[in-house]
């Protein structure tokens, strides 16, 4: 097997910038590169994920406190809040969140729910006029074994997408390639909100 088909003599990077000889990196040497991104590790670690019932270190608590911007709030209503998602799986990715700490979609009250649904309608309306996605994928991870990153605060995830917008980064990499700066996505949502 030659070097461009990954053989034992290939040079692949080694995580810090360098290249090395495969052979010498642990493990069996294969054909596949590496898209090294270390600040993924706080997110998957759940380094930042409070408890449950711990308000004063909740993410979405604390970021109500916060200037829009600082806190990348798209937009504030009387019973929920839109805020851009850390983590996006697309430019866009923005999540409604109710100002109150509540873990169960259940355990909204009637205004909490009815304007969870008008704040993610108007997510969608804005996400379709600022940047026009195909389609949209909307949705509550609720629980942890569900997949809630953070599953003491209720959030309803608003997905933008647009055709071909998933490679094969997720699939082979775990890794999702996002172009747009979170600031920039926020700014342009605020600008464009669609209330």
């Amino acid at each position: 097997m030659s070097s461009a088909e990954g053989g034992a003599d290939a040079m692949v990077p080694d995580g810090v910038g360098r290249s090395v000889a495969a052979d010498r990196l642990v493990g069996i040497p294969d054909c596949f590169e590496r898209l090294w991104t270390p600040y993924r590790m706080a997110y998957i670690q759940a380094d930042d994920r409070p408890s449950e019932a711990d308000t004063a270190q909740c993410p979405f608590c604390r970021v109500q406190a916060m200037p829009d911007d600082e806190g990348l709030v798209v937009h504030r209503g009387e019973h929920a809040f839109v805020v851009m998602n850390l983590y996006p799986y697309s430019p866009g990715h923005m999540l409604v969140c109710p100002y109150r700490h509540v873990a169960d979609y259940v355990a909204l009250r009637a205004d909490e729910t009815a304007e969870v649904a008008a704040l993610t309608q108007a997510a969608i309306r804005t996400l379709t006029k600022v940047s026009s996605p195909a389609g949209f994928n909307l949705g509550v991870n609720q629980g942890a074994v569900a997949g809630a990153g953070i599953a003491g605060h209720m959030h309803q995830h608003v997905v933008p997408r647009w055709a071909g917008d998933t490679n094969f980064l997720p699939i082979v990499a775990r890794t999702r390639a996002v172009p747009q700066l979170l600031a920039d996505a926020r700014g342009l949502l605020a600008e464009g909100w669609q209330g």
